[in-house]
């Protein structure tokens, strides 16, 4: 029979032993509660990092949730997003900058061309369905309700006091849009009169039209605010502005000249930066749900030209044609734009400077 001294003596070595154990079990329990989590949870979470030109904002605060949601149904992934929204050379620039977006909607193909002499998108992303395009659009005129000054044309844009609004070509995507198509637009009369695309009469044209214009604002979405605030008396923008506008009750008449540009808007993998951030598949993925029917359809809501040939059909009626519709390659494709256009001593910087 152990007396009360024994007792004493034993007592510490009875509580270490008794900690150890429960140490021991309640670790294992937690080790198994986590290992039973992580086999039945399947939740895992990823960040999409996303640079966008500020006019696809409104449709993607439509698409994110949508593919979040279809993405979390296949994989069982959790996804969130980082975005940014800039006028889409300001765009271009940062993530060639070091803004490691992702995946990349810009207004046009030569800023993605930027990404590739940077060496962060492979030079063959054309080689993807619509050769990379993800949404269309036209340049168009708009006017306050009602079209008091009564334009009907780019010609109507240099009639004296008529205060234009377009957006700097240095900073916005939609800005050389505009530019390009006023520019063509100058090709096409020249031709309907000489029979021949005379490049100094164009560019004539586009002086009349700037010598009107009212401010440059940094992006096509800076533009479409400064008109809805009340400066100038027509914008020229993307066609889909316009339509978002009015779909939400702002009271514009669109004005399609005869003769405008076919816009091109294009979306790709930033390489480098999704294999960096270990989301190859993710962004793959999100660049074909963009494709998609019902991706299309929302992008066709808020005022885009699908790039799918049905849903196009389905909404034909609210794009309408145009005569003298043209597209890039009729101004020599952008290698010659930029050229020609936009070069240090080309018709934009000759035009700006009076010469």
């Amino acid at each position: 029979m152990q007396t009360s001294e024994n007792k004493k003596r034993l007592n510490p070595i009875y509580l270490v032993l008794m900690l150890v154990l429960v140490c021991v079990t309640a670790g294992c329990s937690n080790q198994e509660q986590s290992e039973s989590d992580k086999a039945t949870s399947g939740d895992v979470s990823n960040t999409l990092v996303i640079g966008a030109y500020s006019v696809a904002k409104d449709a993607l605060g439509e698409l994110l949730p949508k593919f979040q949601a279809e993405w979390k149904a296949k994989t069982g992934q959790s996804i969130h997003f980082q975005e940014s929204y800039e006028a889409s050379g300001t765009q271009a620039r940062a993530i060639a900058g070091g803004f490691e977006a992702d995946v990349a909607l810009l207004a046009m193909e030569s800023d993605i061309d930027k990404l590739v002499k940077a060496k962060l998108v492979n030079a063959d992303w054309k080689q993807t369905p619509n050769s990379g395009m993800i949404t269309r659009s036209i340049v168009v005129l708009g006017t306050r309700e009602g079209n008091p000054l009564g334009i009907q044309d780019f010609q109507d844009l240099t009639k004296p006091d008529v205060k234009v609004l377009y957006p700097n070509p240095k900073t916005s995507g939609g800005a050389q849009w505009d530019i390009n198509a006023i520019y063509g637009a100058g090709l096409k009369l020249s031709e309907e009169r000489e029979g021949k695309k005379d490049p100094a009469a164009a560019k004539a044209f586009l002086e009349e039209v700037h010598k009107n214009v009212e401010s440059l604002d940094k992006s096509g979405r800076s533009s479409m605010a400064a008109f809805e605030y009340g400066v100038g008396d027509v914008i020229v923008t993307y066609e889909n502005e316009l339509l978002a506008r009015i779909a939400k009750g702002v009271n514009y008449d669109i004005v399609v000249p005869k003769s405008t540009i076919l816009i091109e808007n294009p979306a790709v993998v930033v390489d480098k930066y999704a294999d960096k951030h270990g989301n190859r598949e993710l962004a793959e993925a999100f660049i074909a749900y963009l494709r998609t029917p019902d991706a299309q359809r929302i992008f066709a809501k808020h005022g885009f030209r699908s790039v799918d040939p049905d849903v196009f059909a389905e909404t034909q009626s609210a794009f309408p044609t145009p005569d003298g519709l043209f597209d890039i390659n009729y101004l020599g494709g952008w290698d010659e734009v930029r050229s020609t256009l936009y070069s240090k001593r080309g018709v934009w910087y000759q035009v700006l400077a009076g010469l």
